[in-house]
């Protein structure tokens, strides 16, 4: 048997083998998704909607030939072929459902939404991802976006550092950078959606997004300097598509409309950049300082130097790595965008079992 063909159970299969069990069995529900980092994500929201009569089990897409990745999800159970396996009939099912054949009641799949959401179908892989009912989305463009939500990044500092002192205020810095990119981050969107996008790529605004010499005592710097790249863009696209502005316009409507606004920007944003090369930066070097107060409190307490040395090794031992910490934040859960995911996902179950 090929690896595709055994790539491409479709949801009759786990239906078949739900349909097998005892009636007071649990319905077992796959989720395929992209990657490793997504496994631990994706359990945590669908762990919220498994009871005595259902569970999911999360997996990657292929266990045969290790293929990962959006489009491979997408590919294998709901693109045009990913139905291989299923016989003549089962295409033709397939064909008459939109393609969907290998997706449904007992298999879904879990992406991040990239600028699928924001695109609105504009594109084939956008039109799969918002119209499909068993394909859903994070909203936010990936689950790091999530991680990065900034109203939880004082408790990913805590975790790190034992130090609950607020020395920063993530939620206004992440408020005003949002409000400093919005302007380009709608030049972005309109461009992708009317295939303008190589003028001006995602790779493009995330250099000019990117808070290079961030200063804690001092993050105005960095939001100013932000700004002044913005702007400058946002006049060089403007001489570039002088008669756009109609249409930037309805754009910059139709994402509020979607969602997102002049503060959640950031949320919006590719998720690697805005982890790796925005908040992960940051909160080190907020941490850093969370360190220094927490180990001169010690050197100055009236103590045992013995004592203190014993003191520091404990406090040093307790310490953990800001990504790590970073990659295990949940403190998303009350986001309006995380809301809206798991009411979609509440909404298939209840179809599903009614």
């Amino acid at each position: 048997m090929s690896y595709r063909l055994k790539d491409n159970i479709t949801s009759r299969y786990f239906e078949a083998a739900n349909a097998l069990k005892s009636k007071r069995g649990r319905r077992r529900i796959v989720a395929y998704v992209e990657s490793y980092d997504d496994i631990y994500f994706w359990r945590t929201v669908l762990g919220e909607f498994e009871n005595e009569e259902r569970y999911f089990e999360v997996m990657l897409p292929s266990k045969m030939n290790l293929t990962r990745g959006k489009k491979s999800v997408l590919m294998n159970f709901i693109e045009e072929g990913g139905n291989e396996g299923a016989g003549a009939q089962g295409n033709e099912d397939a064909r008459a459902r939109g393609n969907e054949g290998a997706l449904g009641r007992d298999m879904i799949a879990c992406v991040d939404a990239d600028y699928d959401y924001l695109l609105q179908g504009a594109t084939h892989q956008s039109r799969k991802v918002i119209e499909s009912p068993y394909v859903f989305h994070t909203y936010v463009y990936a689950i790091e976006n999530y991680q990065c939500y900034a109203p939880s990044l004082h408790n990913v500092c805590v975790a790190v550092t034992l130090n609950d002192h607020r020395l920063f205020d993530f939620r206004q810095y992440f408020a005003d950078y949002s409000e400093a990119i919005f302007p380009l981050f709608v030049w972005s969107i309109m461009l992708y959606r009317n295939g303008q996008y190589p003028k001006f790529t995602i790779t493009d605004l995330n250099r000019i997004a990117d808070p290079g010499g961030f200063n804690v005592h001092h993050p105005e710097a960095s939001l100013a300097n932000i700004r002044r790249k913005v702007g400058t863009k946002v006049r060089d696209l403007q001489r570039h598509f002088p008669d756009g502005k109609d249409e930037y316009l309805k754009t910059k409507d139709d994402l509020k409309a979607l969602g997102v606004t002049p503060q959640t920007t950031y949320l919006y944003i590719q998720g690697h950049h805005l982890f790796d090369t925005v908040v992960a930066p940051i909160l080190t070097k907020v941490c850093n300082l969370l360190r220094q107060e927490r180990q001169e409190e010690i050197y100055q307490a009236k103590a045992h130097r013995t004592q203190k040395h014993n003191e520091m090794a404990c406090y040093e031992n307790s310490l953990q790595d800001v990504k790590t910490m970073l990659k295990k934040n949940n403190g998303f859960m009350n986001s309006e965008p995380f809301r809206r995911l798991q009411e979609d996902l509440r909404r298939f179950l209840d179809e599903a079992e009614s």
